[in-house]
């Protein structure tokens, strides 16, 4: 049957910022379609909820304090797929993020840490997870979690918007290399209601603002992405690779703007 194409039945899923939002969302969503999952984020009390819900499922959950930024750290999530599980199959790179920031007042330790945060530690822990994947299942799947900053033009998250623009452009490049034994894939993610979005949600003008503009008429829901990162992840995309795929209510335009100081002479 064709929805057993979405099955993960048995395969060790990597998924990093866990804990809370889309990362939380997804992990459930593999555990749900078969996959015992390791979950990975910076707070230990979200990821004993997100193991609990997981083991409800009947799989294994595995939760693992780490920062993503740091090597021994990401070594150590592989290396517990592996020791804990016995392969790896899945990874999901969700770890991310970066506040808006007016381009002016954007340091250049901003920008970098930004940079570094979303293209290059999905970088490396791709590069990781790829070799453990050949090597133990023979091939695997990875998922990036991107955004319409991209590629839409949005006021204030110039630092971010290149951070997941080089992120795409990754997924792409990386996939060439990775294929056919390894494949890579993103989602454009919109807004969807997490805490990042709670500035605009709990304000009822932004709001409703927001709404408009999104074709949908609503923002996202954890769940909206996770069921594309199954698809991604799961035999039902074993002939897609190096595609960004946008998960965004139907947004062609930014959906709201932050507000930013015109540039003027100085005084």
């Amino acid at each position: 049957m064709i929805l057993d194409r979405f099955r993960v039945t048995d395969q060790v899923a990597i998924v990093t910022g866990a804990g809370l939002g889309i990362g939380r969302g997804i992990a459930i969503a593999l555990a749900e379609a078969g996959a015992d999952v390791v979950v990975a984020a910076r707070t230990r009390s979200d990821l004993d909820e997100v193991v609990a819900r997981i083991e409800e499922t009947g799989r294994r959950g595995i939760a693992v304090v780490a920062d993503v930024l740091e090597e021994a750290d990401r070594q150590r999530v592989v290396e517990t797929a592996v020791g804990e599980l016995g392969g790896l199959d899945i990874l999901v790179n969700n770890a991310g993020g970066a506040g808006p920031r007016a381009a002016m007042d954007t340091s250049e330790g901003f920008f970098e840490r930004t940079l570094r945060f979303n293209v290059t530690v999905p970088f490396l822990l791709s590069k990781l997870a790829a070799r453990v994947m050949v090597d133990t299942r023979g091939g695997g799947s990875i998922v990036n979690i991107s955004s319409r900053s991209a590629d839409l033009v949005l006021s204030s998250f110039v630092a971010y918007g290149t951070g997941k623009a080089a992120l795409n452009k990754m997924t792409q490049n990386m996939a060439l290399e990775l294929a056919p034994r390894v494949r890579m894939n993103a989602i454009g993610v919109g807004g969807v209601a997490t805490r990042s979005l709670d500035v605009v949600l709990t304000d009822d003008d932004l709001r409703a603002e927001f709404e408009r503009n999104t074709p949908m008429r609503r923002p996202g829901q954890p769940e909206d992405i996770a069921a594309a990162a199954l698809f991604l992840a799961s035999p039902a995309s074993s002939w897609v690779t190096g595609k960004v795929f946008d998960v965004d209510g139907g947004s062609e335009t930014p959906s709201i703007q932050v507000p930013t100081p015109p540039l003027e002479p100085r005084a």
